[in-house]
């Protein structure tokens, strides 16, 4: 079967994001470096008269686009980016385990759910490539299938749903709320649900985005499980985090080596446990050069000593990353109370600073960051949403009869 292949280099910007666009959209493709493969540098100079403008996208069916837009991109593939309306009863952005969770109880309410999504929906956990902690599925599952699950029982109950649309902005009117998108449009909601979720910080290092589920790991919970038994597992971190999950996974495995640029950062109580811990080793001032495939796996980490500069050179069965989150809260920013670090403030029934919005899963500050809560969540935050709009209702009624 015919894939999608691209054509481009590791050094360049546009590569990477088309990279990651089809990869967020789970479509399958194929990657030449031109740089390496002299057939592929031939290839694109002669479809291009001479030219090298990367990356070279090429379809199943002989067509192609040069360095193409996310939006030029979601068109090709016959994506959905405007919805059938302008106005809905509720409007959730994010497409996750949380937001749809959130659309399938709105629809099942009897209201009009619009669903927008900036990537593919399924969001962070149709990305990962098992979860083992999801309840109903003793064997795990695969990231894929949850989400293509969620958005198949969301689609039954007649949801409408975008993927790659990014939301701009947020307003509150008069009498809704709403919100500007990428593309131009506008939709208004009587209520906006956000659970936008975070995005693991990822270390930016040669070799990461290819590895991604395939030894490279941003959750031990989620998938540290898989490594039991393992000779050697390495964590790249030095706080709290990264420390946590090396204790966890050094219950799972025979050693944790800790790689970190600076000194621990955690606090003593953990800090302690690390280094009395007689299966972790904790290797300071390291920084990190490279991830090495090997059979389609992560193969080494190669890294380098700060200090004097020696190079390292580890072979563990996996490398977990835990250099912090970064939540997809930047359209809020000005419009909505936010923590020092960017998550959405939320009160107990998951309300905003801002009247009528809501918010559920890992955008939330104080959120548990895994994919069974914020299921969970997202449910709950449209039975808030649910409350809220009844009360409203009330009051209006009361203040028409109050008038007359």
């Amino acid at each position: 079967m015919k894939q999608i292949t691209v054509y481009g280099a590791p050094w360049c910007p546009d590569c990477r994001r088309s990279k990651a666009f089809l990869m967020e959209q789970r479509i399958p493709y194929a990657w030449v470096d031109i740089d390496r493969d002299e057939a592929g540098l031939r290839f694109v100079e002669e479809l291009q008269h001479g030219g090298r403008t990367i990356p070279t996208i090429i379809f199943p069916d002989g067509s192609y686009l040069l360095e193409p837009s996310n939006a030029a991109l979601a068109e090709k593939l016959g994506l959905q980016l405007r919805a059938g309306r302008t106005a809905y009863d509720v409007l959730i952005v994010g497409g996750g385990p949380a937001g749809l969770s959130a659309a399938i109880y709105a629809a099942r309410e009897g209201m009009d759910a619009l669903v927008i999504e900036r990537g593919a929906l399924g969001g962070q956990a149709g990305a990962t490539e098992e979860i083992d902690n999801y309840p109903g599925f003793p064997e795990g599952v695969r990231g894929a299938e949850l989400a293509e699950r969620l958005v198949a029982h969301a689609r039954r109950y007649g949801v409408e749903l975008l993927s790659a649309v990014e939301i701009t902005g947020i307003i509150r009117e008069p009498d809704c709320v709403t919100v500007t998108t990428g593309t131009g449009d506008t939709y208004g909601a009587d209520a906006v649900i956000v659970a936008t979720g975070s995005r693991y910080r990822r270390l930016g290092i040669p070799g990461e985005d290819g590895l991604v589920g395939l030894g490279v790991h941003y959750c031990a919970t989620c998938d540290g499980p898989f490594y039991r038994g393992a000779k050697e597992l390495v964590v790249i971190g030095g706080g709290n985090s990264a420390l946590e999950e090396s204790l966890f996974l050094a219950g799972l495995a025979e050693h944790v080596t800790i790689l970190t640029r600076g000194e621990l950062r955690a606090s003593e109580l953990v800090r302690d446990k690390v280094l009395g811990h007689q299966r972790i080793t904790v290797r300071t001032q390291i920084d990190l050069v490279s991830f090495e495939e090997r059979d389609g796996r992560l193969g080494a980490v190669l890294a380098r000593e700060r200090n004097g500069g020696r190079e390292l050179r580890l072979e563990p069965a996996a490398a977990f990353v835990f250099v912090g989150l970064d939540p997809n809260t930047g359209f809020l920013r000005g419009a909505v109370d936010l923590d020092e670090r960017g998550f959405v403030r939320a009160d107990d029934g998951y309300r905003t600073s801002m009247d009528g919005v809501f918010v559920a899963g890992d955008a939330r500050s104080g959120s548990t960051k895994q994919v069974g809560s914020a299921a969970g969540e997202g449910i709950a935050a449209l039975l808030s949403v649910r409350r809220w709009l009844e009360d409203r209702h009330l009051k209006a009624i009361a203040t028409v009869e109050n008038g007359a």
